[in-house]
């Protein structure tokens, strides 16, 4: 009896030494996993990819001033306020002098200067009282000039030397020219002359180019009609002289064709109404302005 009672108590201490030994743990004090314990990582953020540019548009002009003096009044000012009113961003200009008897200074320069620090090139066409007589590109500062050529226009038959001004800005090239008016085959010929330097110099380029001036030309005449073959006429075919009376439209804003499919015309107009001048008196010409788009 007593052996059997020992048994059984001894066979109750083993029993509860082995509950003991394998007690689990409450589960509030499990250790918790690594992945509940690491804060969540944030996720790499994707770097945003770099838009393509997109187009350009710019608001180029033209503009025969007549040396800033075609009736008593010395015009530059007003011819600055004038175009700071409309906006154009670069301008060509024709009838200027340079440093000489009627006006001892450079021009287009002191235009440049009003409108506020721009950009100016001059390229002469003769030698002029002393000084010199030409065309010039005033545009402006943010645009990067890359080249500049004074380009000589021969005067043939005709009344006198004439010259195209060239500058290539980063987006595009700038021509300003002013073409004979007395001889239809020096005009002929010196449309020519340009048409050669930029089929040589851009012809294969890609990059818009743009010539504008004073043709004295109509749109029916040989000059436009040999133009248009390889350039793209972007101002209005509107009377651009005179300023008082307007009946000629000889003022031009045109695109090459090398490059003709990257521009869209927006907006073109010949100006005659200002707030800010009189083109009576600013100029026997009216100034015309062609909004473009360039593709990138």
């Amino acid at each position: 009896m007593k052996k059997n009672l020992f048994l059984l108590v001894t066979a109750f201490l083993v029993i509860s030494a082995c509950n003991c030994s394998g007690e689990k743990k409450p589960s509030g004090s499990d250790t918790p996993s690594q992945e509940t314990t690491d804060p969540e990582k944030p996720d790499t953020p994707e770097t945003p990819e770099t838009p393509e540019p997109g187009p350009a548009t710019y608001r180029l002009g033209t503009y025969n001033i007549g040396n800033f003096n075609k009736t008593e009044t010395n015009s530059t000012e007003m011819v600055a306020n004038m175009m700071k009113e409309i906006g154009v961003q670069v301008l060509s200009m024709n009838e200027l002098d340079y440093f000489n008897q009627r006006h001892n200074v450079n021009q287009i320069k002191v235009f440049a200067n009003y409108m506020g620090g721009w950009k100016s090139f001059f390229a002469p066409a003769i030698d002029y009282k002393g000084g010199q007589y030409g065309v010039g590109v005033a545009a402006m500062p943010e645009l990067t000039i890359i080249r500049l050529e004074a380009l000589t226009l021969a005067q043939g038959d005709g009344a006198e030397r004439r010259a195209c001004a060239v500058v290539e800005f980063e987006p595009f090239v700038f021509a300003s020219t002013h073409l004979d008016h007395k001889s239809k085959d020096a005009q002929l010929e010196q449309a020519k002359t340009i048409e050669d330097w930029m089929e040589k110099n851009y012809g294969t380029s890609g990059k818009p180019v743009f010539l504008c001036g004073d043709f004295n030309a109509l749109p029916t005449s040989e000059t436009i009609r040999f133009m248009e073959k390889n350039w793209t006429i972007l101002s209005p075919l509107e009377p651009t002289y005179n300023a008082i009376n307007p009946s000629k439209c000889i003022d031009y804003i045109m695109v090459y064709k090398n490059a003709a499919a990257k521009v869209k015309k927006l907006d073109a107009k010949v100006m005659r109404t200002f707030t800010s001048g009189n083109v009576e008196v600013a100029s026997d010409h009216l100034p015309v302005f062609v909004d473009v788009e360039l593709a990138r």
